[in-house]
């Protein structure tokens, strides 16, 4: 992820993943910076979070760790691609959506099998997880 201030990228590391653990989405959908007792709004473009790591638990589902350093259950039904070749889903209760990293879009990728009628799936040990019929995984 990428933040800005006046037009201007920051780059220290400390300073980029403090943000990402303090990005909060409200009840009204807004998202906001909250930092001890500070907090205010910002603005968001493309996706709020980063899918850092997929994991199978031991109840063989599939689970995901973002950039806020959350984790949660991967609604399989809301994978998708972009125009840039990048996994995508849906977190926070489908309110919010989030792009996967390198590393993830590679465990994911891990997982996934296609059928011989070309529907995927992903299997987590040995549950498999129907991904959407209109899925096609990113080209290699």
């Amino acid at each position: 992820m990428r933040w800005w201030h006046d037009d201007e990228p920051i780059a220290h590391p400390r300073i980029i993943e403090l943000f990402n653990s303090s990005l909060v989405l409200d009840d009204t959908g807004r998202y906001q910076l909250q930092i001890g007792a500070d907090w205010c709004y910002v603005q968001v473009e493309d996706a709020a979070y980063e899918v850092r790591t997929v994991d199978v638990t031991a109840d063989a589902r599939v689970s995901v760790r973002l950039s806020d350093r959350s984790a949660e259950a991967l609604d399989v039904t809301t994978l998708g691609v972009d125009p840039e070749g990048i996994l995508t889903c849906r977190v926070k209760g489908g309110r919010a959506r989030a792009r996967f990293s390198r590393d993830a879009q590679y465990q994911l990728g891990e997982l996934m099998e296609q059928d011989p009628r070309g529907q995927w799936f992903l299997r987590a040990r040995e549950r498999l997880h129907a991904l959407p019929e209109s899925f096609a995984p990113p080209e290699a």
